[in-house]
């Protein structure tokens, strides 16, 4: 039975030549082409119009300033480094690595903060170790005074109060 469809032909069903030419497709890829040089040539002009009118319309420069270039938006990489943190990225991939590597090596060594203060970093294994070992500060019980100089000197004033009371010699004081 296969055999009798394999074998058959269907003379309705035929590839018609007229509907799908060569040339009609070659005519196409080629009008494509000639869109495709036509856009660019007009947006390399539309640039072209553009660099020249902003070069034209560029602020005059500060007569104190060295004339070192007439451009100002020519930046020489030796003025990259005067410019304020954060900068633009030139290599994302080496800056982030150095970047990195900074972070690794201040988390993992010793060395001053700030020097006058006395302020220093310190590992980041050796601070855990001593957070396992001290603790952490804990927050007073809620309806109890934190401790402060004041409260402490409160204290050691009702403490040493001798008002009304004896004196050594046998006296009472402020009668």
């Amino acid at each position: 039975m296969t055999d009798e469809m394999e074998n058959r032909h269907n003379p309705g069903v035929e590839f018609e030549p007229q509907d799908l030419a060569a040339r009609n497709v070659v005519q196409f890829l080629i009008g494509v082409a000639v869109m495709v040089a036509l856009a660019s040539v007009a947006v390399w002009g539309i640039y072209k119009y553009m660099d020249a009118y902003q070069r034209g319309h560029q602020p005059a420069q500060n007569p104190l300033l060295e004339k070192t270039a007439t451009d100002t938006r020519v930046v020489n990489p030796g003025d990259i480094e005067k410019f304020p943190q954060p900068r633009l990225e030139r290599n994302e991939r080496l800056e982030i690595n150095d970047f990195r590597l900074q972070e690794e090596k201040q988390l993992n060594s010793y060395g001053w903060v700030d020097e006058k203060a006395g302020v220093a970093h310190i590992p980041i294994e050796s601070a855990m170790q001593l957070i396992v070992d001290r603790g952490l500060p804990v927050a007073p019980k809620a309806g109890t005074v934190p401790p402060s100089p004041v409260n402490d000197a409160r204290r050691a004033a009702a403490g040493s109060d001798t008002a009304g009371q004896a004196h050594p010699t046998g006296k009472k004081q402020h009668e």
